[in-house]
C-alpha cells in the first residue's frame, strides 16, 4: 500500500512539472525552471521508491498513464488545448493499456 502513495505521489510531482515546463520559456526563467526540476526530481524520488514493491513495467505504466491522461485534461482546461476524437481515443487507449498490465501483469499487493 505503501508503494502505491510512493506512486501517486510521483504522478502528482511530475503532473506539477510537467505543469510548469512551458512556463520555463525554455529554461531561461529561472523561478520556473527550478520549479520544473523540483517537480522531476520528487517525481522520480518518489518513482524509485515505489518500484521497490510495485514491478517497475507497472508502476511505469501508471505513472506515465494517468500522468499523460491528467496533462491532456490541465491542456484542455486551462490551456485551451483541444480535445480530439482522436486525443480522447488515444486517452482510452492508455487507461486500457493500464488496467490490463495490472489485471494480468502480477501486482505484488
Amino acid at each position: 500500500m505503501v508503494a502505491y502513495l510512493f506512486l501517486f505521489a510521483a504522478i502528482g510531482a511530475e503532473v506539477f512539472a510537467t505543469s510548469t515546463l512551458k512556463a520555463t520559456h525554455g529554461f531561461t526563467r529561472l523561478w520556473p525552471t527550478v520549479a520544473c526540476l523540483a517537480g522531476y526530481v520528487v517525481s522520480f524520488a518518489a518513482l524509485s521508491q515505489a518500484i521497490r514493491q510495485v514491478p517497475v513495467g507497472v508502476a511505469y505504466a501508471i505513472w506515465s498513464g494517468l500522468g499523460t491522461a491528467a496533462i491532456v485534461a490541465i491542456g484542455a482546461t486551462f490551456l485551451g488545448e483541444p480535445v480530439t476524437p482522436a486525443k480522447i481515443a488515444g486517452i482510452g487507449l492508455i487507461v486500457a493499456g493500464v488496467v490490463v498490465l495490472n489485471v494480468g501483469g502480477g501486482v505484488a499487493h
